[in-house]
């Protein structure tokens, strides 16, 4: 999980001031200490760390702080926005002209992700309702190409390649071919290199010069630490980039290159690849990002992700079959299959507030997905309609077919079963009848054991639920 460490250890700083009550100028400087200190093991820039530091001293040893009736959370407060500020404290958007197509450069160095994340872009870029295409300037890393094509067929966008040309006339023809069939925007894959040597850097200023790019965006690892601070700035100072695209933030358990990309380049970080997906991809918001930092989780993030992994149309049937208790085996792939769509469980659960160092706790067997879908699809259409036809025999064959045991199988059967009986506790919710009407609702509810509940089997739980 990305800032893992840095956000544990603010996290006890903050807990100790909690427990003080009333703050003196001296435990202030205690913490802001222990703050130093953790951003420095976070691989934040001393120079960012020492002016971080100073700002919110300077702020929270204020009188109006210290003789708030709450100042432990009014530091809280303080170091919230400096974070904020430090990482930009606005959204940063693509420079989009007003007449298309927005023409987008992506470079960086070999091994930064550049390839997979310009068709993470473009993914992105077509779910707001844009037709993004996908240009292949790399035509010295064996197979660079092909590796465009397919992870371009997987984001559903146009590939434009000509082989191992000139990349240069590349560019201008696939611009040219943008303009001719719709594309309004227009992602170019350049070439990277293990280092960054003077033949990298022409080769990228020829194809500014001839395509006038609109966005020159940097793909640098996150993994690298401060090293991709240097890269970023050796990049601006050679061609003038606009932007940061930080790649494998959530490898990244430190987080320290993210805190300093903006203060040292000036160049702000737009976008952040948190996984191996394609779907695995934000914008970057400074504020949710400090807000996840200060373990206050980031549920405007969350809200984004469920709207656009999840159908409108599909959740309201969804509904309707919760509460008609006419939920099957079908819908409960269909349900899995959107959890899916919005990620990894564990980064899921990291964006609720207050989960943030409790994640880490978490067992989460992601495998649990695809045992249950295998499960599932092993089924004939009347057995997921109605699983309770399911004999001895069809269990045997379900088991076969889905590489798993008939023990598998009953379990998957019995947690159905029991998601079923809850279902129809509370069939009659917000029907305004039943058991569940005006008073009888509240105190049925409040009369529910929670710890007589059946236990989940180890080894078949259903995703995201933690082990007892």
């Amino acid at each position: 999980m990305a800032f893992e460490g840095l956000s544990d250890k603010l996290n006890n700083v903050f807990k100790r001031l909690k427990s003080r009550g009333k703050l003196t100028e001296a435990d202030v400087k205690e913490a802001m200490r222990e703050v130093r200190l953790a951003l420095l093991e976070a691989d934040v820039s001393y120079k960012v760390v020492k002016d971080f530091v100073a700002k919110v001293s300077e702020r929270a040893v204020g009188e109006d702080v210290l003789k708030s009736l709450t100042p432990a959370q009014m530091v809280v407060k303080i170091v919230n926005e400096e974070l904020c500020n430090l990482m930009g404290n606005s959204n940063a958007r693509i420079n989009m002209p007003s007449k298309p197509p927005c023409i987008i450069m992506m470079c960086g160095l070999q091994g930064s992700g550049k390839t997979t994340h310009s068709a993470k872009l473009a993914k992105y870029f077509k779910s707001q309702g844009h037709r993004p295409m996908l240009v292949a300037c790399d035509i010295y890393r064996p197979a660079a190409i092909d590796q465009l094509k397919i992870v371009g067929e997987k984001a559903e966008v146009k590939v434009f390649e000509m082989g191992q040309t000139d990349p240069v006339k590349i560019a201008k023809e696939a611009v040219k071919y943008a303009k001719d069939y719709g594309h309004d925007i227009v992602i170019l894959d350049t070439a990277g290199r293990l280092h960054i040597d003077t033949e990298l850097m022409d080769e990228l200023r020829n194809i500014k010069k001839e395509t006038n790019p609109n966005e020159i965006m940097l793909v640098v690892d996150a993994m690298t630490g401060q090293d991709a601070v240097n890269v970023a700035g050796a990049f601006d100072e050679a061609i003038g980039i606009d932007s940061v695209l930080m790649s494998k933030l959530d490898s990244d358990t430190r987080g320290g290159a993210a805190l300093s990309v903006l203060s040292v380049t000036g160049k702000p970080i737009k976008f952040v690849g948190m996984g191996e997906k394609l779907d695995d991809f934000e914008q970057f918001h400074p504020e949710r990002m400090a807000s996840r930092i200060l373990g206050m989780g980031d549920v405007l993030t969350l809200i984004e992700k469920a709207e656009s992994a999840v159908d409108l149309k599909d959740s309201e049937k969804l509904a309707k079959k919760f509460t008609e208790n006419t939920f099957d085996m079908e819908d409960l792939r269909n349900y899995l299959l959107q959890i899916q769509k919005m990620g990894s469980i564990k980064s899921l659960l990291g964006m609720l507030p207050g989960m943030g160092d409790k994640v880490k706790d978490i067992d989460v067997d992601e495998r649990q997905f695809q045992r249950i879908d295998a499960i599932i699809t092993s089924m004939t259409p009347a057995e997921r309609a109605k699983p309770s036809i399911i004999n001895p025999s069809r269990k045997k064959r379900i088991a076969a077919g889905s590489g798993m045991k008939v023990e598998d199988v009953n379990r998957l059967l019995k947690q159905f079963e029991q998601m079923q009986k809850v279902m129809k506790q509370f069939g009659s919710f917000g029907r305004g009848k039943g058991p569940f009407s005006s008073k009888r609702m509240k105190k049925r509810i409040a009369g529910m054991n929670l710890d007589k509940m059946p236990d989940m089997p180890a080894d078949m739980k259903i995703p995201g639920m933690p082990k007892k």
